[in-house]
């Protein structure tokens, strides 16, 4: 699955966790593991539109360079 595919997924189930938090129809530990996964999601879907935004960036300057190796060189995840 692609990035795009992978954000896309990972937006709708925030909405999803979203709605049902706003419910209020959830128990407590529920909704905790709720929230707790919403921002794991919101941190990935960060990280995405990061990743874009570099890339973006990048081709912007006439420059495509491979973002994994610009990682690498700067010691990121």
């Amino acid at each position: 699955m692609s990035n795009e595919n992978n954000y896309e997924a990972n937006i709708k189930r925030l909405e999803e966790i979203i709605a049902r938090l706003e419910k209020g129809e959830v128990s407590l530990e529920e909704g905790l593991a709720n929230f707790e996964e919403g921002i794991a999601l919101v941190k990935k879907c960060q990280k995405d539109l990061d990743r874009a935004a570099q890339k973006v960036q990048v081709l912007q300057e006439g420059e495509l360079v491979d973002l994994a190796d610009l990682k690498e060189e700067n010691g990121v995840d």
